[in-house]
Order: structure tokens, then sequence, then C-alpha cells
């Protein structure tokens, strides 16, 4: 048959989980810009398949739960290789530490060109840049570096990692990508007017000023050190802080802690975490300010889609938040675990809001000019054609 009617080559896509924020989002942009006459998708998940399902689905998406359980279990590992056999991909595409035995799952069900993504949360653990238990962090290195010969290509989401890919894992630099993340700037775009009422009765008013959060509440993202922050900068004299308001979308074990923290420092009134939400790009526009506070960041979709929105940005500084955001220019970075330091570059934000407009305009001329989906799409295809070239 003539390369011009080939049909399109499957890739699928193994992944632990799929939740709100930037694991979600970035496969789902990823799928949905690349050329459905070149190449279709499926989505193996190791554990839940979240809001993400139907959206899937929309675009013609097969996704597969797995269904796998905590702790030891080769039932999934077993499911997974009979899934692939029946699907017969041209390529499967493993994401981070989570779906990174679907390399060796791949290859025992006979699927030549294989491809492995890092994109930010495990590897801040192993890198020493989020906490791990003793001998965690040692166990996943010691796997991906048995694994290294079944990798056909690695992708970076962020120099950073691209450097760690090489040096640690000890992949060749000519096997290893770095593709930065886009974003929609179509979706994620600044408000026009005031803000959207959101969230119960009470917590929003006209002369709000919403400190926001977006991504899934575990450890690594460290949404105490937000809560604690904000519940200084509401305790202090001053008298604009009263505006105050804190927004944290997302879902996780350290849910339950946050909204705990809040309400028995009086708060929970001020704040609002509805958890999961679909409407992710809406609630940011009812933000003034995007606060990260992870203490390892590799993959930055957040991030881009707060600048695309227009927002300026405190995040800590870690990872790819290095590389996006500008000090002065679009953001402020600070120390992880320093809510002192946090509180005091909120506070600036809140006091001057010339300063978060500016800062929030570059950030969005910064997102449309370096990190536009389609670029994004060009560059994945690029690694699958020279892939299936090969």
């Amino acid at each position: 048959m003539s390369p011009a009617f080939a049909p399109p080559r499957l890739v699928a896509h193994v992944v632990n989980r799929l939740d709100c924020g930037g694991a979600g989002n970035g496969l789902l942009d990823l799928i949905a810009h690349m050329p459905g006459e070149r190449y279709r998708h499926a989505v193996l998940c190791m554990r839940d398949h979240g809001m993400f399902h139907a959206d899937l689905r929309e675009h013609g998406v097969e996704v597969i739960d797995l269904h796998k359980r905590e702790g030891a279990d080769l039932g999934h590992f077993l499911r997974m290789v009979r899934a692939l056999r029946a699907l017969r991909p041209d390529l499967v595409h493993t994401r981070n530490f989570g779906g990174l035995e679907g390399q060796l799952a791949a290859a025992l069900a006979g699927v030549r060109l294989r491809v492995h993504g890092e994109y930010g949360r495990e590897f801040g653990r192993e890198s020493g840049h989020a906490p791990a238990e003793p001998g965690r962090a040692r166990a996943p290195s010691l796997l991906r570096r048995a694994l290294r010969p079944l990798v056909g290509h690695y992708i970076a989401a962020s120099a950073e990692q691209e450097r760690w890919l090489i040096e640690q894992v000890g992949a060749e630099p000519s096997r290893v990508s770095h593709i930065s993340n886009g974003v929609d700037s179509l979706e994620f775009h600044p408000r026009l007017g005031p803000h959207a009422a959101v969230g119960p009765d009470g917590f929003m008013h006209d002369d709000a000023f919403v400190i926001g959060s977006v991504g899934r509440m575990d450890d690594a993202k460290n949404d105490t050190t937000l809560v604690e922050a904000f519940l200084r900068l509401i305790s202090s004299p001053h008298a604009s802080h009263g505006r105050l308001r804190l927004m944290i979308v997302g879902d996780g074990p350290m849910r339950a802690e946050c909204q705990a923290m809040l309400d028995r420092a009086g708060a929970g009134h001020r704040a609002w975490l509805p958890g999961e939400r679909p409407d992710t790009a809406q609630l940011m526009r009812a933000m003034d300010l995007m606060v990260l506070p992870a203490l390892a960041e590799g993959s930055g979709n957040v991030l881009l889609e707060a600048m695309a929105t227009g927002l300026p940005v405190v995040a800590t500084s870690v990872g790819v938040h290095k590389e996006l955001v500008q000090p002065g220019l679009t953001g402020i970075l600070v120390p992880p675990m320093s809510p002192d330091v946090m509180a005091a570059a909120i506070a600036d934000y809140c006091r001057i809001p010339e300063m978060g407009a500016r800062h929030g305009a570059r950030a969005r001329a910064q997102v449309i000019a370096h990190h536009s989906l389609p670029a994004m799409a060009r560059s994945y295809l690029a690694v699958y054609d020279a892939l299936a070239a090969s």
C-alpha cells in the first residue's frame, strides 16, 4: 500500500493515572493535536482514569483500565500484556515511573517501537527534590537502568530531566528529546470582566483577591505550605488581607489535611477546595494569582495554563518552574517549604495589582510565542515518525 493511503498507526499510551492537573490535560492535548490521518490512540491506565475518560472517548480513544491494586500486583501486568497483544499497536508510549513497566509489557507483547516520557513527579523524588521513604528513591533508579535497553527513545519535558536521563539513567544523548509542553491559549485565556461567581455562598465577593492552585494534592505538590502562607496572611493586621480567598482545585491524599488546617484556623469560609473539576480553565479565570508550592515539578502543564490565562505566578524554585518563570517579569520564584517567603510574595501581588497585570500579560505572550500546542504536537510527531522509519 502506498504511504499516501496507509492506515493511521496506533499509539498505545501507558499511564499510572489521569487525574486533575497536568498529566491528563497534557495527554488529551497531544492526542487532540496529532493528525488523525497519521496516528490514532489508545490509553492503558494503571489506576484511575479520572474525569478524562469521557474526553478521551470523544476523540475516539479507547481507554483500558488495568485496575492495579496497591502493593505487589502481577495481575495488572498480565492484563496489560494481553491488552497490548489484542490492540497490536505500532508504538507504545509510557509515561513516568508509574507507566515504565509498560516497556517490558510492550516487549513481551511484540511491540517493536517504544517511547518513554518523563514528566515529573517520581523524577523529583529520585533526584532529591521531593521526600521519599528510605530506600524508595533508589529502587526506581535501578529499575529505570534495568529497562533502559528496552526504550527506543526518551522524551523529557524539561532540560533538567533531559540531563538527568543522560547522566543518571544512562540514556544515550541521541536517544533523548527535550519537548516542552504546550497549552491551548484559546481555551486558557484571561478573563474579560469581573470575577465569576464561583464557589459556595460567601466565598467570592467583588473585591476579592483569589489565590489559586491546581493539581493533584499529594506530598510532592506540597499544598500545606500554601495553606500555611495563606493563614499567615489573613492573620496579619494588613487591611487588604481581608480580601484574600484561597482556591485549590484537585484531589488527593492531602486534600483533607489542607481542609482541616483551614477549619482549625477558622478560615474554612475563605477557602474553597472543590476537588477535581472539568472546568479548570473557567476556574483559573476566577483567580488573580497562581501559586505552585511543589517540591518537584517536571512537566509544567498547570504553570503554562496559568500563564496563558494571564495570571502572574508565585512558584517554588524547582525543576521546570526555573525554566519557565522569569523572576520579576512573569512571576516570583520562592524556596520550597518557605511559607513566610511565599506569603510575602503573595502580599506583593495583592498590594500592587499593576505588577500582577504586567507579569500576567508577559506570561501570556511568552506562552503564545514559545509553547503552542501545534509546535508540541509537531515535535512528538517527529519522534514517532523517526522511530517508525527506523
